[in-house]
């Protein structure tokens, strides 16, 4: 008896331990915002490309809502209501954080009672866009005193405005010097900064490109900081933004991608999870933005490094480029028997693609499912006498696997279309490489790969240019 009174009372002290040292550890988020009383308001965390709600609770009457999460690695997080205008946080393990404000949705209300960090970082969003803007007012009034005639022999405001660039600058460096080093700050204010600026550097500060560059491969892509940022998305498309705008001839732009992407490479090849994830953004935002010898090179530079491993689903993506890049030869086939010919003699059918007498095919795969080939390849044919009186052919390739469907969503086209009902199986399929819906590959005579159109106005825009033209 005495023994299981000692064991339930040991029972009882160690729950009341535990319990003590998990809320003591826990990290509060208080807030009070009176216009957001009875509202339902969520805190989310980033992830990646991704964020995430963690919590949500409603306000009280007054406008008082407190959250509770334990925090493994430091980031950013975001209070947020039905007008989803954020409220950023630093969360930082043990820094309890205290808001009050009129609304949640209007940052400029919102003062920072507890949680220095917060506090720190409150201040510094505040400051620095003013100090930005002072900055680009201040370059273009020194562009005037320098180049203008009028103003040039004026020395007195060229040095007062150089010497007031200098002060905004130094103001800037030294707030950022006074962090803590080890802190989550430290890291994220320069690397908020940087990928901010990036616009403004561009249109104002043309002489500070190579600097910017050169801080965006300098980040490491796998850093749980940056991951955990909500900066991931918008530091490499401000970075592959940067290099597309920075003012170079497109040859030298592409010469600066490859050494970007080398940069970047340099450490996602040690992260597998990483690397697939964010080569498959940069590999989709290339592609978005016809930078076709950008993705190339992404798609042979992992491919070929025998220390990544890709999953197979961006391996078959990637592998297209290997492939089918431009200047490759495209496979030959035979047209199964679900197969429209309108416009052709019955007795004088084409059997395999080969056999098509036309100066060039576009060959289109999709499929009646694919809400972006019920937009596009309708748009076909309208331009396809256009196209076929200039040698243009155009062969759909279907990847329904309904009869009816497929006869219901290409019968009405005045182009060839096949189907064998296989989608992703199809044999033309795979031999194509083809990973996504619509696809376009425009071939010779010869089936040389001379075009991976990503639309139909841009092969619409290469006949008026290169056949329309030549006559």
């Amino acid at each position: 008896m005495n023994f299981l009174l000692t064991k339930n009372k040991c029972l009882f002290i160690l729950t009341t331990v535990l319990f003590w040292f998990v809320h003591t550890n826990a990290q509060t988020v208080h807030a009070s915002f009176k216009e957001n009383a009875g509202q339902l308001i969520k805190l989310g965390v980033f992830n990646g490309f991704k964020s995430k709600n963690i919590d949500s609770l409603y306000a009280d009457a007054k406008g008082n809502i407190s959250f509770k999460l334990n925090i493994d690695k430091p980031g950013i997080g975001y209070l947020i209501t039905a007008e989803n205008k954020p409220y950023f946080l630093i969360l930082e393990k043990g820094e309890n954080i205290r808001l009050i404000g009129e609304n949640l949705s209007f940052s400029e209300s919102v003062k920072v009672l507890e949680g220095k960090n917060n506090q720190l970082f409150s201040v510094y969003a505040k400051e620095h866009p003013r100090r930005e803007q002072a900055l680009s007012a201040w370059v273009y009034l020194q562009k005037i005193y320098t180049l203008d005639s009028l103003f040039s022999i004026q020395s007195v405001p060229k040095n007062s405005i150089q010497s007031e660039m200098r002060r905004i600058k130094e103001e800037d460096k030294n707030y950022l010097a006074k962090l803590d080093p080890k802190s989550y700050l430290h890291w994220y204010l320069p690397t908020r900064r940087l990928v901010s600026d990036v616009s403004t550097i561009a249109q104002y500060r043309t002489d500070e490109i190579p600097l910017t560059i050169n801080g965006f491969r300098n980040l490491d892509y796998t850093d749980d900081r940056l991951y955990n940022s909500g900066l991931l998305r918008d530091a490499i498309d401000s970075h592959f933004w940067m290099l597309e705008n920075c003012g170079k001839s497109l040859d030298s732009v592409y010469e600066e991608m490859k050494t970007s992407i080398d940069a970047m490479m340099k450490y996602l090849v040690k992260d597998e999870k990483k690397l697939n994830e964010i080569t498959d953004y940069l590999f989709d935002l290339l592609e978005k933005h016809s930078l076709f010898k950008a993705s190339e090179y992404l798609a042979l530079k992992v491919l070929n490094d025998n220390s990544c491993t890709i999953n197979s689903d961006l391996s078959k993506q990637l592998e297209t480029y290997r492939a089918m890049k431009k200047g490759n030869f495209a496979a030959d086939f035979s047209f199964p028997i679900d197969t429209y010919f309108p416009g052709h003699e019955p007795d004088k059918l084409p059997k395999k693609l080969s056999e098509l007498k036309s100066k060039y095919t576009l060959m289109v795969f999709g499929a009646s499912w694919c809400p972006k080939c019920n937009q596009e390849i309708p748009e076909i044919s309208s331009l396809y006498n256009k196209w076929k009186n200039n040698g243009v052919e155009v062969v759909f390739v279907s990847l329904d696997e309904n009869k009816e469907a497929f006869s219901n969503f290409s019968s009405r086209f005045p182009f060839i279309s096949t189907c064998d009902f296989k989608k992703w199986k199809c044999p033309i399929v795979e031999s194509y490489y083809v990973f996504g819906t619509p696809t376009m590959f425009l071939l010779d005579n010869k089936r040389e790969i001379i075009l991976r159109p990503i639309s139909v106005k841009q092969v619409d825009a290469w006949v008026d240019w290169f056949l329309l033209k030549a006559k």
